[in-house]
């Protein structure tokens, strides 16, 4: 975070200068909130026209998987998102997807339990993904040794690369994610949550502190996702939670009376790993508190009044008994002591710029889907 910078946070959401390049208009307003009711409301439809559009696609959907055992592939965390997701599939789309979940070593037990719960209520196959634990834990600790802040690359990683991958290799067209405008339409900057998909900088960090070579852990650059498997597989992926009314407390609370499914305190906290990094590793070491973006999407979407998000901002993200157990359960499973773990927290702070990357050819590509109307959240 810039320390020569007054501090500013805007009157309308609660983004606010530990976003270095975060910018506002003479009322205080942040460009967060003005890309919102510019670029990203005009064009989003949660209601009959976003739903139209829906059923076409999922026609297409149909149509295009006729003849195989399944007809779309949804890779499920556990989460509301991709729970959701995956229940509107099923129930209210009648489509037949393949659910697929990557294990990576630090599902909590509701995130397992929600799976287990949705798969079973809705009769659905699920595929899971065992990614080498020795593989893991080394790259994992590789980026603690880095001293970033987006230390959950290593699990990002895996995730996307080992469902694009597997869709590639089994020929599935149609990845149906959790995505949306409706929790996400204010996205985390750079400096706190650096590209999971710029294999560059996996590659150089665990070339520098990594110990166990990568021989299975699952690998996808930006470009092959992005262009190989877009233009020369012809995969797409479809996001249906931008096309139907998506309030995330209902959502969870029908997820709840419907199947079972358990609540967690906040977003991504059905990882435990993604709780720690999110409520102490990043905003007790860096400064950085990723609730800001989130209820700052919230008060946009109408789903969060900006003084309660205030109030629950003032607030640590979760409680210390369970923060210091958490540390001290992160530790011991990346072989540290907690003194050890300590002094990585007290190591020197570094970013993504201080190793190798694709930011430049990335920020072209962003530049031309911006243009394109395909992407329209700021990413910085």
């Amino acid at each position: 975070m810039r320390s020569d910078r007054r501090y500013q946070i805007c009157v309308n959401c609660i983004m606010d200068t530990s976003d270095p390049n975060i910018t506002f208009d003479r009322t205080g307003r942040c460009d967060y909130c003005e890309n919102y009711y510019r670029n990203i409301l005009p064009h989003w439809h949660p209601n009959e026209t976003g739903e139209k559009a829906l059923r076409r696609t999922v026609e297409r959907i149909k149509r295009d998987g006729k003849g195989r055992d399944y007809d779309c592939i949804i890779g499920m965390s556990g989460g509301v998102d991709s729970s959701y997701v995956t229940y509107l599939a099923k129930e209210r789309l009648g489509l037949r997807p393949l659910v697929f979940h990557v294990d990576a070593g630090w599902n909590s037990q509701e995130a397992v339990n929600n799976i287990e719960k949705l798969v079973d209520a809705l009769h659905l196959d699920l595929h899971t993904e065992v990614i080498d634990w020795e593989e893991m834990k080394d790259l994992q600790l590789a980026f603690f040794k880095a001293q970033v802040p987006h230390v959950d690359t290593p699990q990002d990683h895996a995730f996307f690369a080992a469902l694009y991958n597997f869709a590639a290799a089994h020929g599935f067209k149609y990845i149906l994610t959790g995505a949306n405008y409706s929790t996400e339409c204010v996205r985390e900057p750079l400096e706190w949550h650096y590209h999971a998909s710029d294999l560059r900088q996996l590659c150089d960090i665990h070339r520098r502190f990594g110990r166990v070579p990568l021989k299975t852990f699952p690998l996808a650059d930006i470009f092959k996702y992005r262009i190989y498997y877009r233009y020369v597989k012809g995969m797409r992926v479809v996001k249906p939670l931008n096309c139907v009314p998506y309030v995330k407390e209902a959502a969870m609370q029908e997820l709840a009376d419907r199947f079972g499914w358990q609540k967690y305190s906040h977003k991504h906290y059905e990882s435990r790993f993604t709780r720690f990094y999110e409520g102490y590793w990043l905003p007790r070491k860096f400064g950085y508190d990723k609730r800001r973006a989130h209820f700052s999407s919230l008060i946009l979407t109408g789903q969060m009044a900006r003084d309660e998000a205030l109030s629950r901002i003032a607030a640590p993200a979760y409680d210390e008994r369970q923060a210091e157990k958490d540390l001290e359960y992160v530790a011991k499973k990346l072989d540290l002591t907690t003194g050890e773990f300590r002094e990585l927290m007290a190591g020197q702070n570094k970013s993504y710029r201080d190793y190798k990357s694709r930011m430049p050819i990335i920020n072209i590509g962003t530049r031309l889907l911006r243009l394109i109307g395909a992407q329209r959240a700021i990413i910085r």
